[in-house]
């Protein structure tokens, strides 16, 4: 009977297993480059009429083509961390036994991150990303310096990270400033709609909101501003394959590079109203 029982695990761990993440070679031989990107993270990645669209999606599409291959999309809900979306996505997956991804996009290019996930390998960047605030011209006059905020509305996303610098900066002198929304889109709705003068955000989700929205640039400027507090202002992103992939890491950061050089990544971002910030590799 416990042989039984053995077997029967054994069975559902088998039935269960996904299939394992690929070296370049096997991408090749297969014709495919299964990608891993996230839902609901506009403009980057997000469904739309039942299908995927965004930049990284684009971007995607565009490192399959240059390794010869077809991209295989998948999107996915982020996790409570990185961390965890590294250990289901590309090396040890889900209990529903989904297929591990060769490659994953969205990632934030850091040491102390790549370090305690010796798991994965890291691309290299394709995109400096930054916190910023888009702000109404004919309601807040000479925008430069955290001190012109005042006491300005700002509307922005509870629990970002845009969320989490306007409250520490300045020793929170800006807390009673802030409008919180469930969401970017909301906010940027909301803010749009005339509810507050200033939006905070990635510089990427405010060019894109504005860009859907044909706001015009006489009335609507985007700023960065330098603010004191612990968060971090700016962060390169790329992609993320398994550890011992590292040879398909190398073939899509030279990918990504020839498309950084011949201006195909820039048309990208520019086709989603965003301007391409390079990395400082770049």
């Amino acid at each position: 009977m416990r042989s039984k029982i053995l077997l029967g695990f054994t069975a559902l761990a088998l039935a269960a297993a996904p299939a394992m993440a690929r070296p370049f070679d096997e991408v090749v031989k297969d014709g495919t480059l299964r990608v891993v990107l996230y839902e609901q993270n506009a403009p980057f990645s997000d469904m739309k009429d039942g299908k995927p669209y965004g930049i990284e999606v684009d971007l995607a599409e565009a490192i399959a083509k240059a390794l010869k291959v077809k991209a295989e999309i998948r999107l996915v809900d982020a996790g409570e961390n990185v961390d965890g979306d590294f250990r289901l996505n590309l090396w040890k997956g889900d209990l529903a036994g989904s297929p591990l991804a060769d490659l994953m996009l969205h990632v934030p290019i850091d040491k102390l991150l790549a370090i305690r996930n010796e798991q994965i390998f890291m691309t290299r960047p394709y995109y400096d990303e930054r916190l910023a605030f888009a702000w109404r011209k004919n309601a807040v006059e000479n925008f430069e310096t955290v001190g012109d905020i005042g006491k300005t509305p700002i509307d922005v996303e509870g629990n970002s990270a845009s969320d989490a610098m306007l409250l520490t900066a300045q020793g929170g002198q800006l807390r009673e400033n802030l409008k919180h929304f469930k969401s970017f889109e909301e906010a940027a709705k909301a803010f749009l709609a005339g509810d507050a003068p200033i939006l905070a955000g990635t510089r990427a989700n405010l060019e894109a909101a504005l860009f859907a929205a044909k706001a015009s640039k006489d009335e609507i400027g985007i700023k960065e501003l330098r603010l004191g507090g612990p968060v971090k202002l700016s962060w390169e992103i790329g992609g993320a394959v398994k550890s011992d992939s590292r040879d398909l890491g190398y073939a899509i950061g030279d990918a990504m590079t020839a498309m950084a050089e011949n201006g195909s990544l820039k048309s990208i971002f520019e086709k989603y109203g965003v301007e391409y910030a390079a990395p400082k590799g770049y």
